[in-house]
């Protein structure tokens, strides 16, 4: 038979639907209980003595005695060895008021429904918001007020282009930056035509501005330097800004690599941070216009980094990520890394073929430790 914890325990799931029903208007009571525990005839005989104390124990804490809560419908059995006595057929809650006092959530209902209609008055696209996430509505009650203070500003302002810091909302930068994923998941519904959608970073998908990564460029080519420098570092946005008259690129892993790259014509050399922060040069415009050599580590992360860059650019080729510079190294080799399992699609056959011996046995060359004469031979190859 059910207890009176296990009828809270029953009734507490209930709790999302019911605060659902209360923004549609809608009642979910009187709500029956399905699963009871009927008491079978055998189990009256044999513990009759319990029985009867969970009977009471039922009907202690029903709305039948304290007034409110869930009520218990009862019906008669005659038993010619325990004679007639009163089992539960039916458990149910009859009202929102009883399952409120029965949950000890009164408060709680109160201000779901305070604060629901408050945000609904000047947000009406926040409702399905609201039906998806109605314990949210409660668990930020001291916040609301701020959260609408940040939500209408955006509404008004959907592309401000300024740091969070800058923003002309009587909210401190703190508490925009700790709500944010609540903040930006109320953008979606009040200015879905303004979100970039493809960024999880609330600054990058809201349009603000942010510390951006520091693209650097050494330009190889001495007459091609930009005002005389022969070195720059730019803010990602500027970088793909530029106008770079260059016609080719050599983007390398290692920095040290990219430091003492010897001059070459008509070439730039990027480093974006090394490794997969590659990403920062995904789809600038003024790189497909030009060829681009890209030079990693000869190990199982370098081809995967090599797979992402010539995802972005196809006309990318590798430079000294070969069999022969593998082979003739191979008093260098190292224990490779690991690395996951994902298809490289964008290699050739031959570069393919150097990963999976790399990979199969375990190795690694590090481009440091190929010669400088041997890549600086190497480099003036290619132009």
């Amino acid at each position: 038979m059910i207890s009176p914890d296990e009828i809270k325990i029953t009734a507490g799931k209930w709790w999302r639907e019911v605060l659902q029903c209360e923004v549609n208007g809608e009642t979910l009571f009187p709500k029956t209980l399905n699963r009871i525990g009927k008491i079978k005839p055998s189990e009256t005989i044999q513990n009759f003595d319990q029985v009867q104390q969970e009977i009471n124990s039922l009907r202690k804490y029903s709305k039948e005695k304290v007034g409110y809560g869930y009520t218990v419908a009862w019906s008669e059995s005659n038993n010619r060895k325990v004679g007639r006595n009163l089992f539960p057929s039916n458990i149910s809650v009859d009202s929102l008021e009883d399952y409120l006092k029965l949950l000890k959530k009164e408060d709680e209902f109160k201000q779901f429904k305070n604060w629901s209609l408050t945000i609904l008055a000047e947000f009406p696209e926040l409702k399905e918001w609201i039906l998806r996430n109605p314990e949210e509505v409660i668990r930020y009650t001291n916040d609301w007020d701020n959260i609408l203070k940040v939500c209408r500003y955006f509404k008004t302002n959907p592309k401000p282009d300024v740091y969070v810091r800058q923003l002309p909302i009587d909210v401190h930068t703190k508490f925009i930056e700790e709500r944010g994923p609540l903040i930006a998941s109320l953008l979606d519904f009040i200015i879905p035509d303004h979100i970039n959608r493809l960024e999880n970073n609330f600054l990058l998908r809201h349009n603000l501005r942010y510390d951006e990564p520091l693209v650097r460029i050494r330009f190889l080519d001495l007459e091609e330097q930009f005002k005389g420098l022969p070195d720059i570092s730019l803010p990602l946005t500027r970088f793909r800004q530029l106008a770079i008259n260059s016609r080719r690129i050599l983007i390398t892993e290692n920095k040290m690599n990219f430091l003492t790259l010897p001059n070459l014509k008509s070439t730039i050399a990027i480093w974006s941070g090394g490794g997969f922060y590659v990403r920062y040069l995904a789809d600038i415009p003024w790189m497909h216009e030009k060829q681009i050599f890209y030079w990693g580590d000869l190990d199982t992360h370098g081809f995967h980094i090599l797979n992402q860059v010539r995802g972005y650019y196809k006309h990318t080729k590798s430079v000294m990520m070969d069999e022969g510079t593998l082979q003739g190294f191979k008093l260098q080799w190292g224990k490779g890394s690991i690395t996951n399992n994902a298809q490289l699609d964008f290699l050739t056959k031959e570069e393919h073929e150097v990963y999976m011996y790399l990979k199969a046995n375990d190795l690694r060359l590090e481009q440091e430790k190929i010669t400088h004469v041997y890549a600086v031979t190497h480099l003036h190859g290619l132009v």
